[in-house]
């Protein structure tokens, strides 16, 4: 009997249930027992079995490779997607959350950070793009991030190779297709390079990676898109995701679910924002107070496009804020005199400040780290140790300048550390100095040639210049490095990922760019 025809008996699917959930932190209740079921029959043909519970039995013996568990995570979890898909959430993206962040950044840092979590085959990632390049004409001199990742090795590819069928095209209007794709011979659709150039696909795992962290670009994001990926995780993990994605964002930053997976418990941490229908989280304790102006029809404080903008064609162009006008906020009475009010907590002793900020700053309390670091002896002492703290925290913030300053600072000190001018090319590399970046990283393994962190970013760093030759040496180069040192080593600088992890990122990465 073949695979495709066979059922799988409840005790097994209990014990599936159980073992994807301990091993990849996906969780299926038992009403998604189905569900289940047609994931694990599709992969059982891909692991090369014809007998389904064979292949579930297999599973639960089995050590299974990465490569295996990311097999398996693709059957188990849906990657279809399309163009624009929510418009309710894109119309208040462009009228409001984007709207805003570019009147704020225009006549200053003139940049954007973006990340969609669980991109899938790409759809959101690009829809991004256009819209972006839609409402910024002079997009070029910005400094604009678009980051996607997916755990699936397969999706990415296609990402990559930005080509689509119909089928990713539904209930999108045909301007999206006739302005921002070319008919292939096959008779689909591949995005214009200009828009695909603005996207950087890279593997991570929201379980098991770190983040955020300045490695893998996962710090100081203005806004996340995490749609239908946390209804796969169990309630605990989900719990770690958000924390996670919590401290990934900026202050101020807005984070993006999928309705199914809106929670008031989830989302304490988060100031929950009701517009048009659509639920957005932002990171910003004013934000709890709510605005007069705001409710479930919209708000109409913040001037911009009309809420169906980007449905229309573009030669209609949204509207133009007036440069000198701020956005109107509502008004958010002054908390301080509610704190002296409070009754004042005996003081303790510090003994050691930096030790203290450095906990607050695994905690992501980024900004009060960088206060107790500026009452530390040790940064009146010249060390460069609270130096590169204060650099890691104001990245992690998104303050690149006072970053680029401490870390200035902290390399001038230890001339010789080679973290030093690492955390530099990270920063650098942020605010779009790639050049002086490479050369940064390279002064890193001039003094440790062994760095394999700057080997790592070196391969990301010409991987987005398109120098697919040269990417491919440095990652080779860390490979060969890694493979002396013990999977559980955990390596220097990159906020606690292991030998054994970044391994397993550089190959998936290199992977998806040999196959495709």
């Amino acid at each position: 009997m073949k695979a495709e025809g066979q059922r799988v008996s409840e005790g097994l699917l209990s014990r599936l249930s159980e073992f994807v959930t301990g091993r990849m932190g996906l969780y299926f209740a038992k009403e998604r027992w189905r569900d289940l079921e047609r994931g694990i029959t599709s992969a059982a043909k891909e692991f090369g079995f014809d007998d389904v519970a064979s292949c579930v039995r297999w599973l639960l013996t089995s050590s299974l490779t990465r490569e295996q568990i990311e097999v398996l995570a693709g059957h188990l979890t849906v990657g279809e997607t399309y163009f624009f898909r929510d418009k309710k959430a894109f119309e208040v993206l462009e009228r409001r959350i984007l709207g805003e962040l570019i009147a704020s950044r225009r006549e200053k840092e003139k940049s954007l950070r973006i990340w969609s979590a669980g991109c899938a085959t790409g759809e959101e990632a690009y829809s991004i793009a256009i819209l972006l390049k839609r409402m910024i004409p002079d997009i070029n001199e910005w400094n604009i991030t678009i980051l996607a990742t997916d755990i699936n090795p397969l999706f990415l590819r296609r990402a990559s190779e930005s080509i689509y069928t119909d089928w990713s095209f539904r209930d999108v209007p045909a301007w999206v297709r006739e302005h921002y794709f070319t008919k292939t011979k096959q008779g689909k659709s591949e995005l214009l390079p200009h828009i695909r150039e603005m996207v950087t696909f890279c593997y991570h795992n929201l379980v098991e990676d770190t983040y955020p962290s300045l490695l893998n670009n996962t710090n100081a994001m203005d806004i996340i898109l995490c749609r239908n990926v946390l209804m796969y995780f169990s309630p605990e993990i989900q719990r770690r995701v958000i924390k996670k994605l919590h401290s990934c964002l900026k202050q101020g930053g807005w984070l993006l679910v999928s309705p199914s997976e809106s929670s008031h418990q989830l989302f304490r941490e988060f100031a929950a924002d009701n517009e048009s229908g659509a639920i957005f989280y932002r990171k910003d304790a004013a934000c709890r107070i709510q605005r007069p102006e705001m409710t479930d029809r919209g708000s109409a404080a913040v001037p911009g496009p009309a809420a169906d903008s980007w449905l229309q064609p573009p030669h209609q162009e949204p509207e133009i804020r007036d440069e000198g006008t701020e956005p109107d906020l509502g008004s958010v009475p002054d908390l301080k005199p509610l704190a002296s009010a409070l009754p004042q907590q005996p003081t303790v002793s510090d003994p050691d400040p930096l030790e203290s900020a450095r906990e607050l700053y695994g905690k992501g309390c980024y900004a009060d780290a960088t206060e107790k670091i500026l009452a530390s002896p040790s940064l009146s002492k010249d060390d460069a140790r609270a130096m590169e703290l204060m650099a890691r925290a104001f990245a992690n913030l998104g303050k690149l300048g006072e970053a680029l300053k401490w870390c200035e600072k902290s390399v001038a000190t230890a001339k010789m550390d080679p973290g030093g001018h690492y955390l530099l090319a990270m920063i650098l590399q942020e605010q779009g100095r790639l050049d002086d970046a490479a050369a940064s990283l390279k002064r890193a393994l001039y003094i440790d040639q062994d760095f394999v962190p700057a080997l790592f970013a070196l391969g990301n760093l010409a991987r987005q210049q398109g120098k697919q030759g040269e990417s491919a040496r440095h990652f080779r180069n860390a490979k060969a490095l890694l493979v002396k040192r013990r999977q559980d080593d955990i390596l220097a600088e990159t906020d606690g990922i292991t030998a054994g992890r970044l391994m397993e990122i550089i190959e998936s990465t290199t992977h998806a760019e040999a196959a495709s």
